[in-house]
């Protein structure tokens, strides 16, 4: 996949988790590097198994097909719904969250062609919405970046944001834009080298952002 930036391990190892039963779904960082925006590197996969209590023998399952590989695969935490793992190879390493989540998605997945493969990748409005529930309860820049992305991707803000309550009963546009306000733009930036540019434009971002939240807040006349 040459407009992809996920890296060679991180593709390898969705090949061979792709066969998994019940499958999961790629969503989150890696889904828009790899398959929606292609804007940004990742760190981390994140495979969720929808309308799933408990992950179950996925978590033996998935370390199993990785082994016989020939990838090391080392429990950074362990959990019945929440499972992550380091898998590395080389001198590369990835980090892989398995998810269980009881709740339904808000649309279908998209099946996408991987090598020889195919996943299912989340769509760009489902992960719109839940990067908007995100900001809620997290400070994470990547957050803001990608928001700021799917945005510009035509993302459709006002159908997010009456998408978002049913991921997070707390959420509502005027306490977003309360969050964004505090959020540590400059700070979390510097920490993370970015250029001078970019932080401008981010804040900036955050700015309009704010505004069109609290006037969609405010009573109409």
């Amino acid at each position: 996949m040459s407009s992809s930036r996920l890296t060679p391990l991180q593709e390898r190892v969705l090949e061979l988790l792709a066969d998994v039963e019940p499958p999961w779904t790629l969503t989150g960082g890696a889904a828009l590097a790899g398959f929606h925006l292609v804007h940004r590197t990742t760190r981390d996969l994140d495979l969720f198994w929808r309308e799933l209590d408990e992950l179950g023998p996925l978590r033996t399952e998935v370390a199993r097909l990785l082994t016989a590989a020939g990838l090391q695969v080392d429990v950074l935490h362990g959990g019945p719904a929440f499972h992550r793992l380091r898998v590395s190879h080389a001198d590369e390493s990835v980090v892989l969250d398995l998810v269980a989540d009881p709740t339904a998605a808000l649309e279908s997945a998209v099946l996408v062609r991987l090598g020889s493969s195919e996943i299912r990748v989340d769509s760009a409005h489902e992960i719109l919405v839940n990067k908007l529930t995100a900001l809620l309860g997290r400070s994470e820049l990547r957050d803001l970046v990608d928001l700021r992305a799917l945005l510009a991707q035509d993302g459709d803000l006002l159908r997010a944001l009456g998408d978002a309550p049913r991921r997070d009963a707390g959420f509502s546009p005027l306490t977003l834009a309360w969050v964004l306000e505090r959020l540590p733009v400059a700070q979390m930036a510097e920490a993370q080298a970015l250029p001078e540019s970019e932080l401008q434009e981010l804040l900036e971002f955050r700015t309009e952002l704010v505004r069109r939240l609290t006037d969609l807040a405010r009573p109409d006349p």
